[in-house]
């Protein structure tokens, strides 16, 4: 499929260096109606493409040096994120509400017209009652992105995504489900 250039899209991509945004940005990569990625992390994604931008920032509760490289964009996928149990109840509010909230400002300010995915997780709790701090989080993130009067906001809750290389699980309950996702799936016809 020959898209003509003029007509290929512009993706901004945060979180590529974990295992869903891994897969996000090499299939943009390859996608034809994709003209550029930029991939915007604290680390290097360790791949090369002659559509890709690597700009590397550290501190996400500040996106303010990243307006320039956000202005124009078409999309945005967001997938930075870190696991329950493996920091703070503090960082792990800041990690999912602040730095969404920071870099989704910072975005709408130089493409108000883009389209803003964003990697949630199944239990993501709008009205903030959940006693869990993950389901709360993650639905005041989903609030401010759709108060953010962004055209179109797409809002993805897995409850699990089986990874597909081996690794160390950061804790009891999503080590379980890996166990039981691994068992369950020799049973399965879906390969």
């Amino acid at each position: 499929m020959n898209i003509p250039v003029a007509s290929q899209k512009s993706l901004v991509m945060v979180g590529g260096t974990g295992m869903v945004g891994g897969y996000a940005v090499r299939y943009a990569l390859n996608h034809p109606a994709v003209g550029r990625v930029t991939a915007i992390g604290r680390r290097k994604l360790g791949i090369s493409h002659s559509k890709l931008t690597e700009v590397l920032h550290r501190d996400f509760g500040n996106c303010s040096a990243l307006a320039e490289t956000l202005s124009g964009q078409d999309a945005a996928i967001y997938c930075l994120g870190t696991y329950t149990g493996a920091v703070s109840d503090a960082e792990l509010g800041k990690t999912t509400v602040d730095y969404t909230v920071e870099f989704a400002r910072v975005l709408h300010g130089g493409s108000p017209g883009a389209m803003f995915s964003f990697l949630s997780g199944n239990g993501a709790d709008p009205t903030g009652r959940s006693r869990i701090a993950f389901a709360r989080y993650k639905g005041e993130a989903e609030n401010a992105l759709l108060a953010a009067r962004f055209p179109r906001v797409y809002i993805f809750r897995p409850a699990y995504i089986y990874p597909v290389e081996p690794r160390k699980e950061p804790n009891s309950a999503i080590g379980c489900c890996a166990r039981s996702t691994r068992c369950f799936g020799c049973c399965s016809p879906i390969k």
